[in-house]
């Protein structure tokens, strides 16, 4: 049995912990936002992609990015400054959005989902994970050509994907008017409500002893030659024989004392959750040109979306938000804009390597260093699996998948 200590209460650390009392071991999660927090892991899209195997870096971002950041409503927004960690992330994205990366990241992300999916698949009462599939809707004929292609590579990965006419797609999902060219279905995906989620798995960990101690900084490491002895925090130093890195957008700040270089960039995402909708959709759904996710949740209907790059930054941009609400009439015709008036928007900030690969693995750093962040948009869709990962690590075992890709020193 080890003393495990989690950095770290979002999707991520949850999973790790709830797979390391799982094991047997003793485990203390960390967390710097009180025990009634809303962070990253609870009001997002809550989906589970396997058609999600091209990671963020890929071939057109960097000029698609460049398009859109000059519309302060469009899905993309890097908010320019002077920053050394930001020029040399876009210097490494742009370096890393090549087919070849594409290639070899694909197997590996479509692996991954599958496998949390399986592991979600399990506990389907507890986590109320809803397994309808996705749809990709398309306004456009063009955009429904550039996605049928993706769905040629999705159907050649092994990962099911059909492409739809409207009419095909409405007899899919009859309880919403679209006004769509068509859509891609993907029978494998998944959705669930990511708060009841999170719930599930901190009691869990509580049921098996585990001890959270919520709004606690880190504020250093106590080394002892390779290895970390004890974690500074601003309620005393935490001992431990193995420390899981789950800080999301904040790991990077956290370990570069360590002297542990994992280059990340927040993403902030947003998304808004409307109570008594119109009309309910069965099946969540993507919105292809306008990068809107839509997420039936319990009766409720959720829409998110933008990724916007502004540091750890997380006031709410209002023209970002209004991006989201302007493109759901274009494909739900039934919404009006005055039914999202007076709802709170949602903030969360994503954290984003310059690959678009999570960082999981041991790091040279520290030997008893295990780090797993960056998952991006797919911290919900990966949780289970890098927690899965993060088990085996602590007890020396060999991971189920290769993580040479995801290694937290590729950018040592």
């Amino acid at each position: 049995m080890k003393q495990v200590v989690i950095l770290g209460a979002g999707i991520i650390g949850l999973s790790a912990a709830a797979e390391c009392v799982r094991r047997g071991h003793r485990v203390t999660v960390i967390e710097r936002e009180p025990a009634r927090r809303n962070g990253c892991s609870f009001g997002n899209a809550g989906m589970i992609v396997p058609s999600h195997f091209v990671p963020l870096a890929a071939p057109g971002m960097v000029a698609l990015g460049l398009k859109w950041m000059w519309n302060p409503e469009s899905p993309f927004y890097i908010k320019p400054r002077l920053n050394w960690d930001l020029l040399l992330w876009a210097a490494r994205f742009w370096r890393a959005s090549t087919p070849g990366h594409v290639l070899r990241a694909a197997p590996l992300l479509r692996d991954l989902n599958l496998a949390s999916r399986e592991h979600y698949s399990s506990e389907v009462e507890e986590f109320g994970l809803v397994k309808k599939g996705l749809l990709m809707l398309c306004k456009t004929e063009h955009a429904l050509e550039e996605e049928a292609q993706m769905a040629a590579k999705a159907n050649a990965l092994g990962v099911p994907a059909e492409v739809l006419d409207a009419k095909a797609t409405g007899r899919l999902d009859p309880d919403v008017t679209m006004e769509i060219a068509g859509s891609i279905y993907f029978p494998k995906d998944c959705h669930l409500q990511p708060e009841r989620y999170m719930a599930a798995l901190e009691k869990r960990i509580r049921a098996a002893g585990g001890e959270f101690l919520f709004e606690t900084e880190v504020t250093g490491w106590k080394r002892e030659g390779g290895r970390i002895a004890a974690l500074k925090t601003t309620h005393g130093e935490v001992e431990g024989d193995e420390f899981i890195l789950a800080g999301g957008s904040w790991s990077q700040e956290t370990t570069r004392e360590l002297g542990l270089r994992i280059p990340m960039q927040a993403g902030k995402g947003y998304s808004v959750t409307l109570p008594a909708p119109v009309q309910l959709p069965r099946i969540c759904a993507i919105f292809a040109e306008a990068r809107v996710a839509i997420t039936p949740m319990n009766g409720a209907l959720r829409f998110g979306g933008t990724m916007e790059i502004a540091g750890l930054n997380q006031t709410i941009n209002p023209r970002r938000v209004e991006g989201i609400l302007k493109a759901i009439p274009n494909y739900y015709p039934a919404f009006r804009r005055e039914h999202f008036d007076g709802l709170a928007p949602w903030r969360g900030l994503r954290p984003c390597s310059p690959d678009g690969l999570p960082y999981i693995g041991r790091t040279k750093a520290a030997s008893n260093l295990i780090v797993a962040t960056g998952h991006s948009m797919m911290g919900v869709s990966l949780a289970p699996v890098t927690g899965e990962l993060t088990g085996q690590l602590v007890d020396n075992e060999p991971p189920r998948f290769p993580l040479d890709l995801l290694s937290p020193d590729r950018y040592a």
